[in-house]
């Protein structure tokens, strides 16, 4: 068997293929942007048509540019955009509805509903969740009953329910296979992570049929074989993860304490706590790392739900920048004697906070408040809201003490200016690999030494290579001043909810 492994990376705004050869290294890849469907105010829906046939193309082009065939890879490792529900067609495959996506906050009522039973302890203690709208459970719930039929053609099995992973696999296998990996299960608000199994109890609640789930299997695990004719050969798919679990394998945090953040569309930091399921006392999350060899580690998670999607906005929605690799740049040119903050709620607050209702808002404009404010405001937003993020973590987590040093991955920590002020609010190290792909990575990883191809966890891990790191440079007086301005404007947002 060769060393290459192919990862399939989709993720909110487009789907994208990698080829990794032996030594772990990119050697081609494909990408494709698909629609972003807003039916109303808070609802984010993707076809899950355009997503397939965008993966189908950019495998096909990844594979063209490696000038490797599909005979040449050794296996397949899958990572997706979590929370995002697909119900589909057992017999034909297609979906009966559009995907609604994790960003969707449709659900928030049925949420405060659920609340107000008192039901939300039930959920936490099961699944490590909070009723909150960005769960896959109750945008199923809602599927089912805004559907014509659907819960009548569940119950009967007529229908599969999947995250976009078990979607892709269910195409992929030419319907052979409805499963998923422990990681995306984990999310969907049905799933005990301590028994790791579908709840029944938490079904009945959101009156989910049996009959529709996937089986769930570790991260590494034979998920099927593609059919010949997508590709030109059958390829086994060996590895799934979701993709903020897929980033912290990606970066090796493979040991208690190790933490990650990665920044694309939201931003989202993992705290590996071993074979521990610690209990946050300050709404963090706890999920599912990874599942290997039937063993689980868990960890804490913080869910910010606008990072990048802060910067598209200023592309376009205000049109002040061309791309956002110039934000960057024009940050950099803000009057440093203003403080304007952007609270980026356009889909509700996330972590710690968890307000679905919360909606964005500007603070500190001044006549002279310009495009370089507008662009220094929103890296700023999420270099706070990280902050947040991580303090929350250090009071929950005490076993190694408060961690010193930050890995990050994802498109924003390309910019230089935005890592250096992270680790000016963070007040500590922050370590850029040398491989950004880190959540393609951590999927290819699962299938490439599942295929027996790529090292196990301590090879692996010995691999993990840093590019930079970049250490504060703030002094501790004006790092005061802009969090307690920060704490302000999140207070004011929150009441004016």
């Amino acid at each position: 068997m060769s060393g290459y492994v192919l990862a399939i990376d989709q993720g909110t705004t487009s789907s994208r293929a990698i080829v990794f050869d032996g030594k772990q290294k990119v050697v081609g890849s494909g990408q494709k942007e698909f629609t972003q469907i807003f039916p109303q105010s808070g609802w984010v829906e993707h076809d899950p048509e355009e997503i397939w046939e965008s993966v189908v193309w950019s495998v096909k082009a990844a594979l063209k540019k490696a000038d490797v065939k599909a005979s040449d890879i050794s296996a397949i490792g899958i990572t997706n955009q979590r929370e995002t529900v697909v119900v589909w067609e057992r017999e034909s495959g297609k979906a009966i509805h559009n995907a609604i996506v994790w960003q969707d906050r449709r659900t928030a009522s049925y949420c405060e509903k659920l609340k107000r039973q008192d039901l939300e302890k039930t959920f936490t203690k099961k699944t490590g969740l909070l009723l909150d709208p960005y769960f896959s459970g109750t945008k199923l719930s809602w599927l089912l009953s805004n559907v014509k039929g659907a819960r009548a053609r569940a119950a009967k099995g007529d229908l599969c329910f999947g995250t976009i992973d078990s979607f892709l696999i269910w195409r992929l296998t030419g319907g052979t296979a409805h499963v998923t990996d422990a990681t995306n299960a984990s999310r969907t608000l049905m799933y005990n992570i301590a028994d790791n199994s579908w709840d029944d109890d938490l079904l009945d609640i959101l009156r989910v049929p049996t009959a529709m789930l996937p089986e769930v299997l570790d991260c590494a695990a034979d998920f099927g074989v593609t059919e010949k004719s997508l590709f030109g050969a059958e390829i086994p798919i060996l590895g799934v993860a979701g993709d903020q679990q897929a980033a912290t394998i990606g970066q090796a945090c493979f040991e208690p304490g190790m933490m990650k953040s990665t920044y694309g569309t939201g931003c989202f930091a993992l705290l590996n706590t071993g074979p521990d399921m610690v209990r946050s006392k300050n709404r963090l999350l706890t999920t599912i790392a990874y599942r290997l060899d039937g063993e689980t580690t868990y960890a804490l998670e913080g869910s910010i739900f606008i990072a990048g999607a802060a910067v598209q906005w200023l592309r376009d929605g205000l049109k002040v920048i061309k791309s956002a690799a110039d934000t960057g740049d024009l940050a950099a040119k803000a009057d440093p004697t203003q403080n304007v903050y952007l609270v980026p709620a356009f889909t509700g607050l996330g972590a710690p906070h968890w307000d679905p209702e919360a909606r964005a808002a500007i603070y500190g404009m001044t006549r002279n408040t310009g495009p370089a404010e507008f662009a220094r405001a929103a890296l700023e937003a999420v270099c706070y809201q990280t902050r947040d993020l991580l303090d929350a973590m250090h009071k929950d987590w005490k076993a190694n003490g408060k961690e010193t040093v930050l890995r990050v991955d994802g498109g924003m920590v390309a910019s230089d200016w935005t890592m250096q002020r992270l680790a000016d609010i963070l007040d500590a190290p922050v370590d850029r690999p040398t491989i950004l792909e880190t959540t393609a990575l951590g999927a290819a990883w699962l299938a490439g030494q599942r295929a027996g191809v790529w090292p196990d966890r301590k090879g692996f891990a010995k691999s993990w290579a840093r590019d930079t790191r970049f250490e504060p440079k703030m002094d501790e007086k004006t790092r005061a001043t802009k969090i307690k301005g920060w704490k302000d404007a999140v207070r004011r947002t929150l009441s004016a909810g």
